[in-house]
Formats: C-alpha cells, sequence, structure tokens
C-alpha cells in the first residue's frame, strides 16, 4: 500500500494504491464455507473506507452461500462462469456480465464450468450511510 502525506481527520483522504499481493488470501468462501477461494480484500487498507471492493475467486465447486443483503451489491465476472442467485432466480453469469442485487435479497453465487471463476463484489459499508 502506498499513501500520501499524513492528513489531518477533515481534510480530504489522499488516494490510496493497493497491490493484490498485499491482500491476497486462500480461505473457504463467506456464507456456508462451500469449497475454497482466493480472496483480495482491495479496500481493506484504506482509511475511513465507505464501500467494499473484493476480487474473489471461487475454485472450482467453490460458491458464497446464500445469504439475506442489508445492502446493494454488485457482482461482476472477470473470468469463469458462474450462477447467480436471487430470491428463487437463478442465472448464468459470464466475463464481462454483472448482477446488481438489491437490499433484502437471498443471494449467492456459485463457480461453474471446468475454469475457476474471478468476481469483484462490491458494496457499500452500512456503517457509513
Amino acid at each position: 500500500m502506498h499513501r500520501g502525506s499524513s492528513y489531518d481527520a477533515d481534510d480530504p483522504m489522499p488516494m490510496v494504491i493497493i497491490d493484490e499481493r498485499d491482500v491476497q488470501r486462500e480461505e473457504a468462501p463467506p456464507h456456508g464455507k462451500i469449497g475454497m477461494s482466493t480472496a483480495y480484500r482491495m479496500s481493506e487498507l484504506a482509511p475511513r473506507r465507505e464501500m467494499e471492493f473484493t476480487k474473489r475467486t471461487l475454485h472450482v465447486g467453490a460458491a458464497v452461500g446464500q445469504h439475506v443483503l442489508d445492502h446493494d451489491e454488485v457482482y461482476y465476472v472477470l473470468s469463469g462462469t458462474g450462477r447467480v442467485f436471487s430470491d428463487g432466480e437463478n442465472a448464468i453469469l459470464r466475463p464481462g456480465m454483472a448482477a446488481y442485487l438489491y437490499e433484502g435479497a437471498d443471494v449467492g453465487i456459485e463457480q461453474t464450468g471446468s475454469e475457476p471463476l474471478t468476481i469483484i463484489i462490491s458494496y457499500p459499508l452500512d456503517h457509513r450511510r
């Protein structure tokens, strides 16, 4: 992570540059621990952040289990294929496709096919809204 010079709490924040290698870790996916994934929590090193921005690679057979959202959330596919679920509906996602999921929906996503599914997950942090 690289930051600008020191700052006062009332001043605008300087930009933060984060290298995914600095935040990479192997872990079971959230909401059910179905299979394994590689998580890159890109925003976790940003002070006073107001959003989550995570790259996650779901290994073959892995899934983010179904859970009810307490905020809007976006899943954007970088590579691989997956099946996204929302309130009983499901759809296949491929690279370049995004699912915009709404607060209150029961959602999840699973890797499908023979290659891992890499997605960006982004949402506002509730404590900042």
